[in-house]
């Protein structure tokens, strides 16, 4: 299999990170646009994706289910779920839309929508091959949302809506959801990893600070040797365990600086220093700025 990188890492997909001072609600973007690239999202996101494959092959992985991508096909992705791509073909031929959840809360009959037909709840429902007379439905719809999203105005928002709901209706109407294969034990162990990493750093508030955060209470949580768990993701993401947690914890150190009023030392406490200096020299050595100055920066 060849190196993922992780989704974050492709800046021009987006936005991939989280994205704290961009006050979007929906983005549109065409597939042809851009490169086809190997990715891992381990990470909760705070928006969900409808991808629209139309031309073009590779293998998608949502969660432990393996999906060989080979026709048109439309995807409809958790913020929640951990998503990987390795693509088999030079480019993709679609759209995806990016939408957060407070956008879906904002439209009630779209939230009843994407509650009715289950597409982003049910995994087993998320992934649909699609006929070849509604691939053509599909494509003109997204393409009506570019010329609205490019076009702007008081209710862009609304007419947007209005065509994902179009999107999901015409998109159950094909109704042909492709029975996935299993990922492979490596992959397997590497999904497991991102499940625990990702549970531990969601959960960090002050009255519970990350409970686990060494190579080897990762390892040991999840019955691995940590060489056998870092060889793993050497191999299949280029990065090893410990940078892995780094890079999260950061994650979280840069969302805790920027939306909460917490000090230096809460923040710290929570993802695992004892003393506030150690996390101002971990936050700095990374980074190349102190915790203050970044959040002083970002306001």
């Amino acid at each position: 299999m060849a190196n993922i990188s992780q989704l974050q890492d492709f800046p021009f997909r987006t936005p991939v990170t989280r994205d704290y001072f961009q006050n979007w609600n929906i983005r549109v973007v065409d597939n042809k646009e851009l490169a086809c690239e190997n990715y891992i999202s381990p990470n909760r996101r705070d928006f969900y994706k409808i991808l629209f494959i139309k031309e073009g092959r590779g293998l998608f992985s949502l969660g432990v289910k393996n999906y060989n991508i080979e026709n048109s096909t439309i995807l409809f992705l958790h913020p929640n779920e951990i998503i990987s791509w390795r693509s088999l073909s030079p480019s993709l031929v679609g759209h995806y839309c990016l939408f957060k959840k407070r956008y879906v809360e904002a439209y009630p009959s779209l939230k009843f929508a994407m509650d009715k037909h289950q597409l982003f709840s049910d995994t087993t429902r998320s992934v649909i091959r699609l006929k070849l007379s509604t691939v053509a439905i599909i494509d003109n719809l997204f393409e009506q949302m570019h010329k609205q999203h490019t076009l702007g105005g008081e209710l862009a928002e609304e007419a947007l809506q209005a065509y994902l709901q179009l999107i999901i209706v015409e998109s159950v109407k094909s109704a042909d959801f492709p029975k996935p294969n299993s990922v492979s034990d490596e992959y397997r162990h590497i999904h497991h990893f991102f499940q625990l990493l990702e549970a531990e750093a969601s959960h960090i508030n002050q009255e519970s600070p990350i409970r686990i955060k060494t190579a080897k209470e990762f390892a040991d949580h999840l019955y691995l040797h940590p060489n056998y768990l870092n060889a793993l993701l050497k191999k299949h993401t280029g990065q090893n365990i410990s940078t892995h947690i780094k890079n999260r914890l950061l994650e979280e150190s840069k969302a805790l600086l920027l939306q909460t009023d917490w000090t230096l030392n809460e923040i710290g406490t929570s993802i695992g220093f004892a003393e506030q200096p150690n996390f101002t020299q971990f936050f700095k050595k990374n980074l190349g700025i102190t915790p203050s100055e970044f959040r002083k920066k970002s306001i």
